[in-house]
């Protein structure tokens, strides 16, 4: 899965660097195992809506509290909520810990929903797992936006709502 991923970079022309480091599940982790790499931190969510019907693949900066109320409110779904193992890895084939929006290759009956914050989109680079927790690649925004376009997951950009 993680080799199909870089032949596809590659394939595309997305310029990436590759860090790898024990696994992290946390942004505070990451922070403390990873050097300095070109790119924004972010945090990822997958979420759905209360019946299921809707998932989204969330990126946000990583200090980033998120009111996922008001995210459901902006996104006109209803009991926004965190989705279970089980449907991050039927959706998205990622294990928790995994989450990034790279995983967008995954989703090939487009199921998910890709939404991003606009600061974050607005770096030049951002920091994202590979499909896996053990590796970190800084990838430039230009090369996600056509790796997301290729998947047909071309992201929704907006101002994440923020929790105070």
């Amino acid at each position: 899965m993680e080799h199909a991923l870089y032949r596809l970079l590659d394939e595309q022309r997305i310029p990436y660097q590759r860090f790898e480091h024990p696994p992290v599940y946390t942004c505070e982790e990451a922070a403390r195992l990873i050097p300095d790499l070109p790119g924004a931190e972010c945090k990822n969510l997958f979420l759905c809506d209360a019946k299921g019907r809707r998932h989204f693949l969330v990126a946000v900066p990583a200090n980033a509290g998120v009111d996922i109320k008001a995210l459901g409110e902006t996104l006109e779904a209803k009991g926004l909520r965190f989705a279970s193992p089980e449907r991050l890895k039927k959706y998205l084939g990622l294990e928790p810990g995994s989450v990034t929006l790279l995983a967008a290759v995954n989703d090939r009956d487009h199921q998910v929903e890709v939404v991003v914050d606009d600061a974050l989109w607005a770096r030049e680079a951002i920091l994202c797992h590979p499909l896996v927790n053990t590796a970190t690649l800084s990838v430039p925004v230009e090369g996600l936006a056509r790796l997301l376009a290729h998947t047909g997951h071309a992201p929704r950009v907006i101002a994440v709502p923020r929790r105070d």
